[in-house]
């Protein structure tokens, strides 16, 4: 690498944010300094929104920023695209629904240093604005809705399965490979799989600090769940793994329910164990309320039942088509779920 060359690629997959762009970037080059420059590479997917005006002017006016075309669109050809054009030793994913702590990149390096990990990351903690995006904020920290996973908790400090975004020295991506661009949605869950099973090491750090901001409305939480669990299949499928417990459960229930619904009319037990099922799955979510609101705020309990449904329906339904298009029609590309939105 060129003495010139920056010790630091900042990486930012996008499409069509022209509302949210330019504050982005301007958080990210209003980083702290690092011991050495950085670079801000942004992977544009050919938005047609003015994004792309919006991202030429900020490249003109300032020299840190390059802006590369992502024909693929999708998140997973963005990232390839900006890693391979990075000039930095270590690459550092950013995105445009975020919100960061200006020590943020600083943290992210020191501890890549400090811990020797592959790739180390933050929690993934929700930023809420506006009375339901508050509740999907709190929903998203609570283990009954989101399941007992570490990367959601904003304390842990550890290794981990996965972390949220990610920073990774660039060699690490010529033994490991890229992202899989066949994969909409869950790629960096895969890709930090495939660095698992190679002896590497995921690390998470409470130091990292990010705030993401969820989705404002039931319709757009129902669809992104819908899509994480449709694509977790495809990743469970890939690797030959069996799914974790916390990935069957929502599937498994909305299955039951479907299937004694269907029955009711032949079978009368039919019915009252559908009723039986819906009135457990009742306590469960106002269970999962209380606790979201312990800290969300108890002003949120009336909105917190239908979040907590759009949670748990949204991935259940998700995973079902994910085993009937990538487990019983063995179609990989069935074009299912591969519009990402957040309205």
């Amino acid at each position: 690498m060129s003495a010139s060359a920056p010790l630091v690629s900042i990486i930012v997959p996008c499409r069509n944010e022209a509302r949210h762009i330019e504050a982005c970037l301007q958080s990210i080059l209003a980083q702290e300094a690092l011991p050495g420059s950085f670079e801000v590479i942004v992977a544009d997917g050919l938005s047609d929104d003015g994004t792309r005006e919006k991202l030429a002017r900020l490249a003109r006016e300032e020299p840190r920023l390059r802006v590369v075309d992502n024909p693929g669109r999708i998140v997973s050809t963005g990232l390839n695209v900006a890693i391979k054009a990075a000039r930095g030793e270590t690459v550092v994913r950013m995105d445009a629904h975020t919100e960061y702590a200006r020590d943020y990149v600083k943290q992210c390096v020191a501890t890549l240093a400090a811990t020797g990990a592959d790739c180390v990351g933050g929690p993934w903690v929700a930023r809420g604005a506006g009375r339901l995006s508050l509740a999907v904020a709190a929903a998203f920290q609570c283990p009954l809705v989101v399941g007992a996973d570490r990367g959601h908790d904003p304390c842990y400090e550890g290794q981990v399965d996965t972390v949220y975004l990610g920073c990774w020295r660039k060699s690490l991506f010529d033994k490991a490979g890229l992202f899989d661009e066949e994969l909409i949605r869950n790629q960096d869950d895969e890709f930090n799989l495939r660095v698992a099973r190679s002896g590497g090491r995921i690390w998470q750090s409470p130091l990292i600090r990010s705030w993401y901001c969820p989705r404002s409305s039931l319709a757009a939480l129902f669809r992104q769940y819908m899509q994480y669990g449709y694509w977790k299949v495809a990743v469970i499928k890939k690797h030959r793994l069996p799914a974790s417990l916390r990935h069957l459960v929502p599937g498994g229930f909305v299955l039951t329910l479907a299937l004694l619904a269907l029955a009711a009319p032949f079978w009368p037990w039919a019915a009252w164990l559908c009723i039986a099922e819906l009135a457990c799955y009742l306590a469960f979510n106002i269970g999962a309320s209380v606790m979201s609101c312990r800290k969300g705020g108890w002003g949120l309990l009336s909105t917190m039942p239908p979040v907590v449904a759009a949670y748990h329906f949204g991935y259940g339904l998700g995973f079902l088509r994910g085993l009937f298009d990538f487990m019983l029609r063995r179609k990989l590309k069935s074009g299912a779920f591969t519009a990402l939105t957040r309205v």
